[in-house]
């Protein structure tokens, strides 16, 4: 079975597991390293997902894991890593989840340019270009940028993937109510969010 044949199959076990844990499975891949398969699993949830949640699945997904393998679904035949992570800032984002779920946050992003068209509610593409802003709202129809030039509206169509920017302050320019709020610090943990298991 081939790489892609394979990352089909551990999709279709995984993601049952994963949305009854109450999360949504963002991305699957295998690899090869050596005899073993190394099986990455990113999950994410409104509000984020901490170190516990990111245990609780994987105990779960390796349990489905071995139940497939056990009943003869060959998906993995043999041993496996299996890593269960939350998205780091580098993952894009396609999705309107991924926009609501970092609103607040600096974002950059290609934006496709349209005028409007000869009938009322046509919209022709004139281009495209860079936008950074911070989102201050997204849903599922549009999201919403303050840019330093103001606001801007697009729909998710208008948009390509968006790449959080990772912002660094001087420790003189954070308030003392900021250093207060743990929330702020939960953010900067995602990407480390990586519970690893060996089958």
């Amino acid at each position: 079975m081939d790489l892609a044949a394979r990352r089909a199959r551990l999709h279709a076990v995984i993601e049952p597991v994963v949305n009854a844990a109450g999360y949504d499975l963002e991305d699957v891949s295998v690899s090869r390293a050596g005899r073993r398969h190394v099986v990455r699993v990113i999950v994410d949830a409104d509000g984020g997902i901490n170190l516990d949640a990111v245990a609780d699945v994987s105990r779960a997904v390796s349990a489905a894991l071995d139940a497939a393998e056990e009943a003869g679904g060959d998906i993995l035949a043999g041993e496996y890593q299996l890593e269960v992570s939350s998205p780091g800032v580098d993952r894009p984002l396609t999705l309107p989840r991924h926009w609501r779920r970092n609103v607040g946050r600096l974002v950059k992003v290609t934006a496709r340019a349209v005028a409007p068209g000869p009938r009322a509610g046509d919209r022709q593409p004139t281009g495209d270009r860079q936008v950074t802003g911070r989102v201050v709202e997204a849903d599922d129809e549009r999201v919403v940028l303050e840019t330093d030039s103001g606001r801007v509206e697009f729909s998710h169509a208008e948009l390509g993937p968006g790449r959080v920017q990772v912002e660094f302050h001087r420790l003189d320019e954070v308030t003392d109510d900021e250093l207060d709020d743990s929330s702020d610090i939960d953010d900067i943990d995602d990407e480390d969010d990586v519970e690893d298991e060996e089958r």
